[in-house]
């Protein structure tokens, strides 16, 4: 039997089926592929939950044989900071190996159970390094000093703090000024601008 141009029927199906068939296995695969590659777009523009990061000086201190250990006012203040963060979603504590950092996050700790991890704070690049490294949607409190949390504000791309006091050691908060809180906001896309929050903390 003859088709349509001389040639014989028979054959030009079997010509026009095997183009088909040939065409039709490559088309299966565009929407494999098409997922596949959207799925991995995605996955690399896709932003992080961002890090918060909560930067204090230590409350008000005396001085009992020799090292500087909270005094009632800073007990009340440390309390206070417990109250303001108690439902802030904290994960992480850290302080510096000083007893008053340390002290000033002890009843936060207790209230949510979580562990303090000291770093002393000569290695400011350190503790930089931890919280940069936080899991996605970590809230983070560091206690620290006079002179690091203006340091580690500028470190982790906060901007400069204003306000502060010149000293030989650089600029400080000011020797009676505990109430001073820097909320920041590490942004899970890279390049973009940290946001700075400060907060004043009553007793």
């Amino acid at each position: 039997m003859m088709g349509r141009g001389g040639c014989p029927r028979q054959g030009w199906e079997r010509t026009f089926v095997g183009m088909n068939r040939r065409l039709f296995l490559p088309l299966t695969l565009v929407p494999f592929l098409w997922s596949s590659l959207g799925r991995s777009h995605l996955q690399e523009v896709q932003p992080r939950e961002p890090v918060t990061v909560i930067l204090l000086r230590h409350a008000e201190v005396e001085t009992e044989a020799g090292v500087k250990i909270l005094s009632e006012k800073g007990r009340e203040r440390a309390l206070a900071v417990a109250r303001l963060l108690d439902n802030a979603g904290v994960t992480h504590l850290f302080s510096s190996g000083a007893v008053r950092t340390r002290q000033t996050l002890e009843p936060l700790a207790r209230a949510k159970g979580l562990e303090i991890q000291s770093v002393p704070a000569k290695e400011l690049d350190r503790q930089v390094a931890l919280l940069e490294a936080l899991p996605p949607g970590s809230v983070a409190v560091v206690a620290g000093h006079s002179n690091t949390v203006p340091a580690m504000v500028s470190a982790l791309g906060g901007g400069t703090v204003t306000g502060l006091t010149d000293s030989p050691y650089g600029p400080l908060i000011a020797e009676d000024v505990h109430d001073r809180v820097f909320l920041l906001t590490l942004p899970g896309v890279k390049g973009a601008a940290v946001k700075t929050v400060e907060l004043k903390l009553g007793r």
